[in-house]
Order: structure tokens, then C-alpha cells, then sequence
């Protein structure tokens, strides 16, 4: 394969923007929880076998530790010796290259690249760190396509952590989204609600949005979960890629914005970019 890694293209040429065009920020009370882009191909048995020691050379100045984690893992061992027996079950290995303190995660199989964050501040840095560990990819294992392309943001909003505490959501979150929280009868009493819209954006994919009240993980407290993620599947070129993603990019800092209030996009202290 004559391709050398990613470079840098223009966007789709015929873009699909749903949601209104809003200037960019960086808010210094970042409601994101984690940010995730996965790259899926058709397997590539090498990476398994031997085991990516390669890559992980490729990557282990910034990505350092490791953790390998087989299919079979959690599951009763007496399971595990029987499945084993079944031609193609308990085959996939999952590698992990972390930061030194954890908070980026290079995920690889047979089957997917991903990149994670849970200390997101920018897309330039993400996006400067995805190139870079595809590049690894794409020089020592050659996919031919990539047959989904997607990226993820995980918001949580928590009332608590913005001094809103007690504040009606219909303050917060725009009347397309808030569904029966706008009832202030009844909004006070909702423990969880939950929604999930899957919305064609043509040529460039699809957007999930899958959002709604619920508890914040390690506490008891209930926050508003916005949860987007873009994807396209079908046969991507790998060369597209990147411009596939800035794509997706510049549509979820719009839809976050199509999502919120004025006051809370204000409490959340945004920065121009």
C-alpha cells in the first residue's frame, strides 16, 4: 500500500450543518467527561500475532505503560476452558498503551484503533496525538479502509460543581431538549430520563445524541448527561479521514450550543478560540 500516513485534507465538500453555526470556545469549566475517537477496519490478524511489540515502540513515549486484556477475562474459568474450544470465540485481544498518569488511552485490536481522553482541553492537541498514532497504524499494518470512522463527547452537567445548585433545567437546557423536564410541576420529581436520536447528517454519516437526567458516576448526585457521537460507516479511504473528523468536530461544538442555554454556556466560562 503506496499510503504513508494521514494527511491533512480539506473537509467533505457538500458538509451537512443541522445545527446553527456559533463561534468557537474553550470553556474553563469543562463539562466534558471523556472524549473518544475509534477507527474500525477489516481484522488484521499481524496485530495479534505476534503481539504489537512494533507499535507499542511507536508509541511508548507518550503512551508508556501497557495493559493486554483477553475476552475470557471475568468469566468463570470452567467458561472460559469450554469457549476456547469454539472455532473463533475468545480470539480478539485488546492491547492498551496508556499516558503515565492514565488519562489517554490508546486502545488496539485485530479489528480498531481508538484514542480516549479524559483530560480533553482542545482538538488541536486530540487531533495532533490521533495523527500520530494512526500514522503508527497505517505504516506498520496497511489497512485498506477504514469501515466505520467515529468520534465521541461525553458531557456531564452537574449543577453542584457550577454553583447552580437548584436551578430549573428549563434555565439551563434549550425547550428541544429538555422533554418533560420543562413541566415545573413534575421536573422536581424526575430521578432519571433518557433519549436517544440518531440523526442522518448524508454523505458524512450519522450523529447519535443520546442524552437525559441521571446519576453522576462515584456520587449521588443527578446531572444532565449529553452524550454525541458522530460516525460514518461504510468504506472510508484512509486518506479522508482526518478531514472526516474535523468535520465531525466543528458539528459537535455546534449541537453542544444548539443543546444549552446562553446562561449556561455563560456559567461554564468560555474562552474565544
Amino acid at each position: 500500500m503506496a499510503t504513508k500516513g494521514l494527511p491533512l485534507q480539506q473537509g467533505p465538500s457538500t458538509e451537512v450543518a443541522l445545527f446553527p453555526t456559533t463561534p468557537r470556545v474553550i470553556y474553563e469549566e469543562n463539562p466534558l467527561e471523556e472524549v473518544i475517537c475509534q477507527l474500525k477496519f477489516p481484522p488484521i490478524l499481524r496485530i495479534e500475532s505476534p503481539p504489537p511489540a512494533e507499535f507499542q515502540d511507536s508509541v511508548r513515549q507518550h503512551y508508556p505503560l501497557l495493559e493486554e486484556n483477553s475476552p475470557e477475562q471475568g468469566m468463570p474459568a470452567g467458561l472460559a476452558k469450554l469457549l476456547t474450544d469454539v472455532p473463533g470465540f475468545l480470539t480478539a485481544k485488546e492491547f492498551h498503551f496508556l499516558s503515565p498518569d492514565g488519562s489517554w488511552n490508546i486502545g488496539l485490536t485485530r479489528e480498531f484503533i481508538a484514542l480516549s481522553t479524559k483530560a480533553y482541553t482542545r482538538w488541536e492537541e486530540f487531533q495532533k496525538r490521533l495523527v500520530a498514532v494512526t500514522d503508527s497504524l497505517v505504516k506498520l499494518y496497511e489497512p485498506s479502509f477504514f469501515n466505520r470512522v467515529g468520534l465521541r463527547y461525553r458531557n456531564v452537567i452537574v449543577q453542584s460543581r457550577l454553583g447552580l445548585s437548584g436551578r430549573s433545567w428549563t434555565r439551563l437546557l434549550k425547550p428541544h431538549v429538555l422533554g418533560e423536564l420543562s413541566c415545573e410541576d413534575v421536573a422536581p420529581h424526575i430521578k432519571q430520563a433518557a433519549r436517544d436520536i440518531v440523526i442522518s447528517l448524508g454523505d458524512q454519516g450519522h450523529v447519535r445524541i443520546s442524552h437525559g437526567l441521571g446519576k453522576v458516576k462515584k456520587t449521588e448526585e443527578l446531572g444532565y448527561i449529553i452524550d454525541i457521537d458522530f460516525y460514518c460507516e461504510g468504506k472510508v479511504d484512509v486518506r479522508e479521514t482526518i478531514a472526516l473528523l474535523d468535520y465531525f468536530h466543528r458539528q459537535a461544538g455546534n449541537l453542544f450550543r444548539w443543546c444549552i442555554t446562553p446562561e449556561l454556556h455563560d456559567r461554564l466560562k468560555p474562552t474565544a478560540v
